[in-house]
């Protein structure tokens, strides 16, 4: 019986341990919001100024011909990609923003909240461009103006993106999940069992089996004591044996 309540009860500390509490969720919530409009109003005040700066439509060199500001409305995803298919693109960003909010309920790390953090506000931020740019109604263009090299052309939001994405990298490759366990749990390869021979191995009545666990506890002290014992057993027996000899 004591033996199945200590179980349960390392069980379930074990499980409040790592489940996160509510106050630091709450935390971790305001941390991913916090981040989240830092990255929105990023993406939207530097396309504001790329309308406002580039509207010539003419390239200027930042990091010499390397990286250049150039001015484009992207119908499509990154490197122009689904350009004829604006729809689904607005699709993929709306299942984006869902899925953030569901993975974003087991929120335990704080790396994890920043980078859905960054996550939610870029797509926020290239998901307005589809509704409130030309031609608008979820078919808007996105606004561009960072060039690569000529390589493919994007924006603040896209750099959020990537940077969410090596964050999210790492953290798998640590074994850090959402909920900030390492390895989702699977860290501790103890089981019920091994804990509760252990306990019986310290305190020899902590199972229900209290003979075994007495034995165990005993044999300890018979390996100390059991041999001088049996020979002190034996010396009278052979002094008795002398007399009758002597006797003889």
């Amino acid at each position: 019986m004591s033996t199945t309540t200590s179980t349960e009860a390392v069980s379930t500390t074990s499980a409040e341990e790592t489940r996160p509490r509510a106050d630091r969720r709450r935390r971790l919530f305001v941390v991913l919001g916090v981040v989240a409009v830092l990255a929105y109003v990023s993406d939207q005040l530097t396309k504001m100024v790329a309308l406002d700066v580039l509207g010539d439509g003419e390239p200027r060199p930042f990091v010499g011909e390397l990286i250049r500001f150039k001015l484009i409305g992207n119908p499509g995803a990154a490197l122009s990609l689904g350009a004829s298919n604006t729809w689904v693109m607005t699709g993929i960003a709306l299942a984006v923003l869902v899925a953030i909010i569901v993975v974003s309920r087991q929120l335990g790390s704080r790396a994890w909240a920043i980078a859905l953090g960054l996550l939610l506000g870029a797509a926020i931020g290239n998901l307005t461009d589809r509704f409130v740019r030309p031609p608008g109604g979820g078919k808007g263009h996105v606004v561009d103006f960072i060039d690569y090299n000529r390589w493919f052309i994007g924006n603040v939001a896209d750099i959020w993106i990537v940077s969410a994405a090596g964050l999210i990298v790492i953290l798998a490759i640590l074994g850090i999940g959402v909920d900030g366990r390492r390895d989702h749990g699977r860290g501790d390869t103890s089981s019920p069992t091994d804990t509760s021979r252990d306990a019986s191995a310290v305190t020899g009545t902590t199972t229900t089996n209290g003979e075994t666990d007495m034995t165990r506890q005993t044999d300890g002290a018979t390996g100390a004591t059991g041999t001088p014992g049996a020979a002190g057993a034996s010396e009278p027996r052979a002094a008795h044996r002398q007399g009758d000899d002597d006797r003889a």
